[in-house]
């Protein structure tokens, strides 16, 4: 006998957002670096974009730790 399976309930709250900054240059890493911080949107150094803080943009982070560096991005205002 099954019985009806209950829905999942899904979190109420929008994830959070954060700011990456680029502060090292890929130069010299592995290509799977590079892709990593071009997959970021980043092409600059000092250049920030704002992401949305995700379980897959974290993964993406700790591969390049010491490429970038990670703020919380301020509630209600976007990125300058």
């Amino acid at each position: 006998m099954t019985s009806p399976s209950k829905p999942r309930a899904r979190k109420s709250q929008a994830a959070g957002r954060v700011w990456v900054r680029l502060v090292r240059s890929p130069i010299g890493n592995t290509f799977r670096h590079k892709a990593t911080i071009a997959a970021l949107g980043l092409r600059h150094i000092n250049q920030v974009v704002e992401q949305e803080d995700t379980p897959q943009l974290r993964g993406m982070l700790a591969k390049v730790a010491h490429l970038v560096s990670l703020e919380a991005a301020p509630a209600g205002k976007e990125k300058a």
